[in-house]
């Protein structure tokens, strides 16, 4: 299991809190090819860098505000408090760019990557742009934040998103895979990087009855879809990343009393650029339980 979960500090390199699987990252993933992550913790003041590399990159501000600098030109992400505070404004860097990332007032910030070849422009995407969809009904609403899909964002290879799970239930469920290039079916790696807290309205952990941030918990499921080995049951905290190389993954469960955040990373080496899955045959019946059930009032989360 340890080669798939990287609990918070066992991916970190230099300034990154993570750095997988990405142009110039010395943590090698064996057979791990088509997808990265970077994601720092800045001062107020401070930057961090990458340099030019055959990837394309999208920044995504996870607390805080940030400047991106990519070809002179200086983009500024509003960015939010938090990743429960609803979308952020992002910034699609395309191929073969260097990026200079700076904050004036701190913050955390994630860099998706993959490897690409052909090159499509820059683009800041408003948090106003990015398309926002509440997925599932029942104790498996969560929201989708679809800024890096094929149907929002002209790129090369990978499909990035960010989905909010709200207290007590079941995302990336019913479980499913993307493992093969078949009809109805795309070959994707996929990375989940997590965030975690107490939901609104949890006890004060000065009470001495409750938990702080720190302490917030969710869990995610990986298992094996043919004769490759992988069974994953993972508890996780914020910035805690597990890695789906095949088979079915799911569900991602938000404990009761704490929300659970993650951004999804995906690419491969197929021909067509889409994110097509198959269920789980046991459990592919779920979906049309939603048909008579209400979304999650919760939702969507705003902060």
């Amino acid at each position: 299991m340890a080669e798939w979960v990287y609990p918070l500090g066992t991916a970190s390199e230099g300034e990154w809190d993570v750095s997988l699987g990405t142009a110039g990252s010395s943590l090698a993933v064996e057979g791990w090819e088509h997808t990265g992550l970077k994601v720092a913790t800045l001062a107020a003041g401070a930057a961090v860098e990458l340099s030019t590399a055959a990837e394309e990159r999208i920044v995504i501000p996870l607390s805080g505000a940030f400047t991106v600098s990519v070809d002179g030109i200086k983009y500024e992400l509003t960015g939010r408090p938090n990743v429960f505070s609803g979308p952020s404004d992002v910034l699609y860097s395309g191929t073969g760019k260097a990026l200079t990332i700076t904050t004036a007032d701190g913050g955390r910030v994630a860099i998706a990557t993959a490897p690409a070849k052909i090159e499509y422009p820059t683009r800041l995407i408003t948090a106003a742009e990015i398309p926002v969809e509440l997925r599932g009904a029942g104790n498996c609403s969560r929201q989708v934040h679809n800024f890096g899909t094929p149907a929002a964002l002209e790129a090369d290879r990978f499909i990035v998103c960010e989905v909010i799970t709200p207290a007590g239930n079941w995302s990336s469920y019913p479980p499913h895979k993307h493992d093969e290039e078949k009809e109805g079916e795309t070959r994707l790696e996929e990375i989940y990087y997590f965030e975690t807290q107490v939901t609104a309205g949890g006890p004060d952990p000065a009470s001495g009855h409750g938990s702080d941030d720190a302490d917030a918990i969710g869990y995610q499921r990986v298992y094996a879809s043919d004769e490759r080995p992988i069974n994953v049951t993972a508890e996780v905290r914020t910035g805690d990343v597990v890695l789906v190389p095949y088979g079915w993954h799911g569900p991602a469960m938000a404990a009761p009393g704490y929300d659970l955040y993650y951004l999804n990373v995906m690419a491969g080496p197929g021909r067509v650029r889409d994110w097509l899955i198959s269920d789980d045959p046991h459990h592919g019946w779920i979906r049309q339980t939603w048909e008579d059930q209400d979304v999650d009032s919760r939702l969507p989360f705003r902060g």
